[in-house]
């Protein structure tokens, strides 16, 4: 959420909930949810995001924004992701805190006062760990070793690091920007920001309707992910302490390389042209100085464009109650937007 979002703060609480062909579950989900904060004492709204469903999860979502005021509709215009979806949500979360939760009703809306709790203890990130994990052992697995790998690399000691259950306070997601798969590496970025990162243990359920959106590429994506944001933490403001020193290293091999062969040319061995080696060492130099001036650029480049790009205007249209409120956000947001 921008830190000049008009109404930021305004409310206690927002639920951001990215929906992908779940048709089936949001009715229910969200009479859960209902059920759950009408027993609170906080000011609450729902934000769904749809994110490109062919099954009728938008006009489920319609349905549920005309029967309760509480419920904000966002929809991307194509299925661009989890991190965009979510990203979409905390620009429009007018809460204090935020809960972030699968639509598919395997997370439990009834644990939601347990992460507020944990909130108020002074905490920034709350993950809901699943610690008795109702999904098959194809899921199960690569979770535990993609959560282990995350550990070792990240210094958080996490558990469920891809939980789609978690609370955060306001402040801490309008520092975030995520984009293509790493929404799942958000408290990773939160504790490499300073705030305080902790998890406390969730219920699960098991799938009702539906089948799951990953596939088994998800561990791959995953790594590589993983290596974005240890890299972009640990050489953003110094890449060249990476690049340049592994160029540095190739340049050099090759350097010596050609050095090699234009002092055995003057001792009147073979012509250089007859060395296959003076290939080599060209090529060591050559990739030594790209390496030095490519690499980092693609990753700066995407983080840039990531903090000065706003998804509300590019990705989503929204619906909202058109209250007084609701229109001054529209217009701080001139995006495409539906009543």
């Amino acid at each position: 959420m921008p830190p000049n979002h008009p109404h930021a703060n305004s409310l206690d609480l927002s639920l951001v909930i990215p929906a992908y062909n779940e048709v089936d579950s949001l009715a229910i989900l969200h009479d859960k949810i209902t059920a759950v904060l009408e027993k609170l004492s906080v000011r609450w709204e729902v934000i769904y995001i749809d994110d490109g469903s062919t099954d009728g999860t938008l006009d489920v979502l319609h349905t549920l924004r005309a029967e309760d005021q509480h419920v904000v509709v966002a929809a991307q215009r194509r299925n661009f992701g989890k991190s965009l979806a979510l990203t979409v949500g905390f620009a429009l979360a007018q809460g204090k805190q935020l809960i972030t939760m699968d639509a598919d009703l395997q997370d439990e809306p009834a644990e939601i006062p347990r992460l507020i709790a944990k909130l108020d203890e002074g905490y920034d990130v709350v993950v809901g760990w699943k610690k008795h994990r109702q999904d098959p052992l194809s899921k199960t697995i690569p979770s535990k070793i993609a959560n282990s790998t995350t550990a070792w690399a990240t210094g958080l000691r996490i558990h469920d690091m891809n939980s789609g259950l978690k609370a955060y306070r306001a402040e801490c997601v309008r520092r975030i920007q995520v984009y293509g798969d790493l929404h799942r590496y958000i408290p990773v970025i939160a504790h490499y920001n300073g705030f305080r990162v902790t998890e406390i243990p969730v219920q699960h359920h098991p799938r009702q309707y539906g089948s799951s959106k990953y596939g088994p590429g998800r561990l791959l994506r995953g790594g590589f992910d993983l290596l974005t944001v240890v890299f972009l933490h640990n050489y953003r403001y110094r890449p060249l302490h990476l690049f340049g020193g592994t160029g540095f290293v190739l340049a050099f091999t090759g350097f010596l390389i050609n050095l090699y062969l234009t002092f055995e040319w003057f001792r009147g061995n073979r012509p250089l042209s007859e060395r296959p080696l003076l290939t080599l060492g060209v090529l060591l130099m050559v990739v030594g100085f790209q390496l030095l001036t490519m690499g980092l650029l693609a990753e700066l480049l995407v983080s840039y464009i990531q903090r000065n790009e706003d998804p509300l205007r590019t990705t989503a249209t929204v619906w909202a109650k058109q209250t007084a409120a609701a229109q001054t956000q529209i217009e701080q947001h001139p995006g495409k937007t539906a009543q």
